[in-house]
């Protein structure tokens, strides 16, 4: 999850600047119209920050929505801040690395949906994943099996992520 970080309010004497170059090897630096976005290397899970106020020097804050995944986004902070602390972030929260049959579903998912935009019907989808029974099954059949109900979930959880659910990925388990 992204750390979002922006200009100090007023008042805020002790507040710091922030140097992504001095936290360690950036993997990504972009600068935008939106500000500045940077990820910086770490053994134990990367940081995502983005600098709202990029101007060096500046003493920043960080913003934290109060959104579904503000439990994530202190997470994300707090490892950030151990990190500026100079200590070690510590491990990714538990449940954020995907596990392999995660990775593995979420393979499959965009490849049904890649097949599908693509114009394949539920059955060619099948096939092309690997449930070689589809191709040997009557219409009726077809209409009541597993494979079916599977590639329909495939197909199903794929345009529910396209239409914004892939931030549940994100969210601690």
């Amino acid at each position: 999850m992204t750390v979002i970080l922006d200009a100090a309010p007023d008042g805020f004497a002790s507040a710091q600047p922030v140097d992504p170059h001095l936290l360690g090897a950036l993997l990504a630096d972009l600068a935008g119209i939106d500000g500045r976005h940077v990820i910086v290397a770490d053994a134990a899970g990367e940081h995502r920050l983005w600098l709202r106020d990029p101007t060096p020097g500046r003493p920043l804050a960080a913003i934290v929505p109060l959104d579904r995944d503000f439990i994530t986004r202190i997470a994300s902070l707090l490892r950030f801040h151990r990190r500026l602390l100079g200590r070690e972030a510590g491990p990714l929260p538990r449940g954020w690395p995907l596990t392999a049959y995660r990775l593995a579903r979420l393979n499959l998912i965009l490849r049904a949906l890649d097949l599908r935009d693509g114009g394949a019907t539920y059955r060619q989808i099948a096939v092309e994943l690997g449930r070689e029974d589809a191709t040997h099954l009557s219409a009726s059949d077809w209409k009541m099996s597993a494979s079916r109900s599977f590639v329909v979930r495939l197909v199903r959880d794929g345009i529910a992520m396209l239409k914004g659910d892939y931030r549940k990925l994100l969210r601690i388990r």
